[in-house]
């Protein structure tokens, strides 16, 4: 099993826009190929996001409310503590919560944010895939 960090925006692809690109990610995590690992603190970024104008009219076209995507969110993944500082800093301060528990647990990190993808090389030598989806082996 492969611990895994999703930011927010792949969070919103698997379950908000159903794009097809994420199927993969979500069999691996239905099948226990990957065990995603989170912090409340990116909960709550998912929820505060789920609020936005433009996502309230998605969750309200596909028939879906924020809660049941943040119970969705609770039953998904394994909760970690808040991750210590990584020697790597995100130009992107709202990321550094992804990029402080993918080094911290040595997990994949997917995400399609430039700031963290500017990190791939350095979080490597931590151990740390990035990548912007994920693709089963």
């Amino acid at each position: 099993m492969t611990g895994v960090v999703l930011d927010t925006n792949i969070v919103l692809d698997l379950w908000l826009f159903s794009d097809p690109l994420s199927q993969s990610l979500q069999q691996a995590l239905d099948d226990g190929t990957l065990q995603w690992q989170a912090t409340p603190a990116m909960r709550e970024e998912l929820a505060r996001v789920l609020s936005y104008p433009h996502l309230l009219a998605r969750l309200q076209k596909n028939g879906q409310l924020a809660q049941e995507l943040l119970t969705r969110y609770d039953k998904a993944v394994t909760w970690q503590p808040v991750a210590p500082k990584a020697p790597y800093v995100c130009k992107d301060a709202d990321d550094q919560k992804f990029v402080d528990l993918a080094a911290a647990q040595q997990a994949m990190l997917i995400s399609k944010d430039a700031e963290v993808l500017a990190l791939k090389n350095r979080l490597a030598r931590l151990g740390v895939s990035v990548v912007k989806s994920y693709a089963a082996a």
